[in-house]
């Protein structure tokens, strides 16, 4: 599954995501709206993590699906 289709999807894809990122409020889902620089914006601010480590994991999350 590529961005465009995230997006398109991005009721599908949000609960696949808040499950592997609890942390994430539904706010910060819904503010993302399925764009991948938000999304990893805000897993960054709630986790603390570096921006290629999160863009990796959120890649391989997008691709199983």
């Amino acid at each position: 599954m590529n961005w465009d289709q995230v997006e398109g999807n991005w009721r599908n894809v949000k609960g696949k995501v808040q499950q592997k990122w609890g942390k994430l409020t539904d706010d910060d889902i819904e503010q993302s709206e399925g764009r991948r620089e938000r999304l990893v914006g805000k897993i960054q601010a709630r986790y603390g993590e570096a921006k290629e480590k999160v863009e990796k994991q959120l890649d391989a999350l997008i691709d199983k699906l």
